[in-house]
C-alpha cells in the first residue's frame, strides 16, 4: 500500500531516492487537486453541451409524461407542464445541463477518481476494482433505462387516484425532481449485487452468512423498493424489486463458485505443502 512520510531535503546528506513510489502529504493534496480541476473543467465543458442542446434533452427527459393518456395531460394530446414562478425555467436548465455534463463527463472524472486511487491499492485489488468499475456503468445505465421506460405506467397509476374533475398541474422543476430520483434510485440499486461480488472477491464477504440470510435479503429488498421509489405504486415498486431480487440471485452463485475454487486452490496449496513437509520417504541403508 502506498503510505504518507516526511521527505528528506534534497541537500541532507544520507537523503536516498524513493525507490516505492510514496508521496508526501502535499505531493498528494497537489495531486488531488490537479485531477479536482481536470474533473471539473470535463464537468463544465459537458454542462456547456446540454445547455447548448436543452430542447432536445428536453424533449427526451418528458417522454414518460408525454406517453401518458390524454386524460392525465393539461391540455389533450399535449406534453404540457408549467413553470410557476420566475426563475423556475433557468433553474431547470441549469438542472439538466448538470446532470448532462456529469454524464457525458463520466469517463473523465471516473478515470481521475480512479488515477488517484490506483496507486494505494494492491495488484489483486487493482484488478477487481477495474472490473468493478467496467460493470458498474452499463448496470447503472441498465437501471435508469428501466426506470425511463416503465415510469409512465407508475405516473398513470398515481393520477388515476385523483376525481374525475381534478387537473393534473405538474411544474418542471417538480418533474425533473421526480424523474431524477426515480433514474438514480434504479441505477444505484443495480449495483448492489455487484457491490456483493466485488466484496466477495476482495476477501470481505463469503457466500455462506449472504446464502442463510437470503430470505431476510430479498423481504429487505421488496421493503426498499416499496420505500425508496418516490411514487411508491406497486407497479414501481415491483419493477425495482424484482431485478433487484433476479440479479442477487446471481450474484449469490457467483459469490458461491468463487469461494468453492478458492478453496479448491487452498486444499491443493495445503496438500502440496504438507507434502513439503513430509519430505520424500528414505530406506535405512543395509548393514555391511
Amino acid at each position: 500500500m502506498a503510505l504518507l512520510k516526511r521527505s528528506t531535503p534534497a541537500g541532507e546528506a544520507g537523503a536516498a531516492p524513493d525507490t516505492e513510489g510514496r508521496m508526501t502529504l502535499m505531493e498528494h493534496l497537489r495531486e488531488l487537486r490537479n485531477r479536482l480541476v481536470k474533473a471539473i473543467l470535463g464537468l463544465a465543458v459537458g454542462a456547456a453541451l446540454g445547455f447548448a442542446f436543452f430542447d432536445r434533452l428536453w424533449g427526451f427527459l418528458t417522454g414518460p409524461y408525454c406517453r401518458l393518456p390524454a386524460a392525465y395531460k393539461l391540455q389533450a394530446g399535449q406534453c404540457t407542464l408549467v413553470q410557476q414562478n420566475v426563475f423556475e425555467g433557468f433553474m431547470v436548465n441549469l438542472q439538466v445541463a448538470l446532470i448532462f455534463g456529469a454524464v457525458v463527463s463520466a469517463p473523465i472524472w471516473l478515470y481521475q477518481i480512479w488515477a488517484f486511487v490506483t496507486p494505494g491499492l494492491y495488484r489483486n485489488e487493482r484488478r477487481y476494482s477495474l472490473s468493478f468499475l467496467a460493470l458498474a456503468v452499463p448496470l447503472f445505465a441498465a437501471g435508469a433505462a428501466l426506470a425511463y421506460f416503465t415510469m409512465d405506467k407508475g405516473l398513470a397509476l398515481l393520477f388515476g387516484f385523483a376525481p374525475g374533475n381534478v387537473v393534473q398541474l405538474i411544474s418542471m422543476d417538480q418533474y425533473v425532481g421526480f424523474l431524477m430520483a426515480v433514474l438514480i434510485i434504479f441505477g444505484l440499486s443495480f449495483e448492489v449485487p455487484l457491490l456483493l461480488v466485488f466484496l466477495n472477491f476482495i476477501g470481505v464477504l463469503p457466500a455462506a452468512p449472504v446464502a442463510r440470510h437470503q430470505r431476510m435479503a430479498i423481504f429487505g429488498m421488496f421493503v426498499f423498493a416499496a420505500v425508496a421509489t418516490p411514487s411508491q405504486d406497486p407497479f414501481t415498486m415491483l419493477a425495482l424489486a424484482l431485478p433487484m431480487v433476479g440479479m442477487f440471485m446471481i450474484a449469490l452463485l457467483v459469490m458461491k463458485m468463487h469461494d468453492r475454487k478458492k478453496e479448491a486452490v487452498e486444499a491443493e496449496r495445503q496438500r502440496l505443502l504438507e507434502q513439503e513437509l513430509d519430505g520424500p520417504a528414505t530406506t535405512p541403508a543395509p548393514p555391511d
